[in-house]
């Protein structure tokens, strides 16, 4: 697990600017200051070109944060080669790999169902065994996909599109924030069992940017009252409730 050097996330409040699903159109979403940005994926449309990546690229390196953290999405099946991953110079590109921001446990995983098998999974099975490796305490999870069941449905009356296998996983790991894309209508927030879930896709359902990033807080628990439902034993606690743009 490699570290990235933290400042603020040391000590004190910690602010997570999240977003996933710009699809190319990363140059029209207004981004809020903080300290770590995450792109949970898809932030090409089905690989775009060299030009596209590069571009991409540029725009996070004009970005003030100090951290960002970046996984791939089912439309960004390129980068499961090594060759495409050097296009990315401007954030830590996680692909089932963790990383660690100050104090903070990070993770990400790409898997998404129907990727083919681009990052190492393309049976339930595999899929498994890939979440599996994912270390308990692990403090944010960042996947492409959601897990079944939890802000992945087009509407109210379709069925749902997690993955089934990262439910259990995520039962295991029990993170304090998991944040995802994939299902751009499951746009939005919920908390369950101690874990704040995020779908932060920015894009609505014709590929172009509807949403705005989300933003939340978190500092040690430590300096904070613990709230309902939060492992006594976690360094990590969300700060404020945090609300949608």
């Amino acid at each position: 697990m490699r570290a990235i050097e933290g400042s603020q996330e040391k000590q004190g409040v910690v602010r997570l600017i999240l977003m996933s699903d710009t699809h190319g159109h990363h140059r029209k979403v207004a981004v809020p200051d903080g300290d770590v940005l995450i792109h949970a994926g898809d932030f090409t449309y089905f690989n775009g070109s060299t030009l596209a990546i590069r571009d991409f690229n540029d725009w996070l390196a004009s970005l003030p944060h100090r951290n960002k953290l970046l996984i791939p999405g089912n439309h960004d099946s390129g980068f499961a080669y090594p060759a495409w991953r050097e296009l990315i110079t401007a954030a830590a590109l996680l692909i089932n790999e963790g990383t660690t921001v100050g104090q903070l446990r990070i993770w990400g995983a790409p898997v998404t169902p129907g990727d083919w098998g681009a990052f190492g999974a393309e049976t339930s099975y595999e899929r498994a065994e890939l979440f599996s490796r994912i270390p308990s305490g692990t403090d944010i999870l960042i996947t492409h996909a959601p897990p079944y069941g939890i802000l992945d449905r087009a509407s109210a009356v379709d069925e749902p599109q997690g993955c089934d296998q990262l439910r259990p996983a995520i039962s295991r790991i029990k993170p304090r924030v998991h944040i995802f894309g994939h299902v751009h209508q499951g746009y939005g927030m919920r908390r369950l069992n101690g874990t704040l879930f995020v779908n932060a896709a920015l894009a609505g359902a014709s590929y172009e940017i509807e949403k705005k990033p989300i933003s939340i807080v978190i500092r040690p628990a430590s300096q904070r009252v613990l709230l309902r439902g939060q492992a006594a034993d976690s360094p990590w606690v969300i700060a404020s409730r945090p609300s949608l743009p």
